[in-house]
């Protein structure tokens, strides 16, 4: 695979791609983030007992939000109507893992990989900062792109990533 950089010019400077030629279409993403932490401390979140509120409540927020600001954030993104932003939230508590899944749609000219995991990672932040209190060891292991649809590339699905069969919804 030998493509080169699309936010390089024949320089090699850094420049914003021009999608402006590019007809518009329906454009997805899926992200995933995995927060690992103590069984005891997913079962704090499942019960709304975490002392600075309902932990997915504001991590869903916070992910909405991030994916709609991920051209503040990422320098060479682009300013974005989205259509759809969702983050999700599932559970494997005897393994102490909370699983974030974040997925964004728009009709537009570029993808939105960039939002999904935007929300994804600033929802798996959000986890810890409301919950460090009770556990400063909390991981986030892993942040990745699920899946896309839409654009000049085609879909893609990333068949490395298996969530355990006993992943239960928020």
């Amino acid at each position: 695979m030998n493509q080169p950089l699309t936010h390089l010019d024949e320089t090699g400077s850094a420049n914003m791609v021009d999608v402006s030629t590019k007809a518009p279409t329906r454009r997805t993403a899926r992200a995933c983030a995995r927060v690992k932490t103590r069984p005891d401390v997913v079962q704090l979140m499942l019960d709304s007992a975490i002392k600075k509120g309902d932990v997915f409540a504001v991590a869903r927020i916070a992910g909405i939000t991030a994916a709609k600001k991920t051209a503040d954030l990422i320098p060479l993104c682009h300013t974005l109507l989205l259509s759809k932003v969702s983050v999700d939230f599932y559970h494997d508590q005897a393994q102490g893992y909370i699983f974030v899944e974040s997925f964004v749609a728009l009709s537009g000219q570029t993808g939105v990989e960039m939002e999904a995991l935007t929300a994804a990672s600033i929802a798996a932040l959000t986890i810890y900062d409301m919950c460090k209190a009770v556990d400063k060891n909390m991981q986030i292991e892993s942040i990745a792109l699920m899946e896309k649809t839409g654009g000049k590339s085609g879909d893609y699905e990333n068949q490395s990533l298996k969530y355990p069969d006993q992943k239960l919804r928020v």
